[in-house]
């Protein structure tokens, strides 16, 4: 499709240590200029790992977001330490900090935006399988973190209830019950 809306200018406002807050100067396609917000992830984004344990069962960790005020049920993730990280370092790292668990096996399931409107962050997400303890969880100061176990259909069931409302981790459940069809 050959688009009219075009972007003519990025301009930083502010940023932090993972992201840039910017003004994008748009053109739409009547020819009329508007200001969009756009934030961009300094590093891309991260990973996200769907760990299921030799059982079948799935390891999901429970946490504080304080940005959303809720306690979340989640996948294993966390953010690129660098903009070249491979996602598989990303996803084996977190799940051995956030779980104790190392992965005997990590394949690719999907790779998503979170909030492509305005946002450039991407999560891609892997599967773990034969899973080992190896010690205890290795938390960052900030992070509170508890680990929960469940059965897949239970995790569809509390999808479609609106009981697990994080977008990485519903892509990845639903990444891997494909897969597992």
């Amino acid at each position: 499709m050959d688009y009219q809306l075009k972007r003519l200018k990025r301009t930083r406002i502010t940023g932090g240590h993972a992201l840039d807050f910017c003004a994008d100067t748009m053109q739409l396609p009547g020819g009329r200029l508007e200001t969009w917000d756009f934030i961009h992830h300094l590093h891309g984004g991260g990973a996200a790992v769907v760990p299921v344990l030799p059982d079948g069962r799935i390891l999901l960790v429970r946490e504080l977001r304080p940005a959303v005020d809720q306690e979340m049920l989640e996948l294993p993730a966390g953010a690129r330490d660098y903009p070249e990280e491979p996602g598989e370092e990303v996803a084996a790292r977190e799940l051995r900090e956030e779980t104790g668990y190392r992965a005997g096996k990590m394949s690719f399931l999907a790779k998503i935006y979170s909030a492509p409107a305005f946002c450039d962050e991407t999560t891609e997400i892997y599967l773990a399988t034969d899973l080992q303890k190896e010690g205890d969880m290795q938390l960052d100061e900030a992070e509170e973190i508890q680990t929960e176990v469940y059965e897949l259909a239970e995790l569809m069931q509390m999808i479609q209830n609106g009981e697990i409302t994080d977008g990485k981790t519903v892509a990845g459940i639903f990444a891997y019950a494909a897969k597992v069809k």
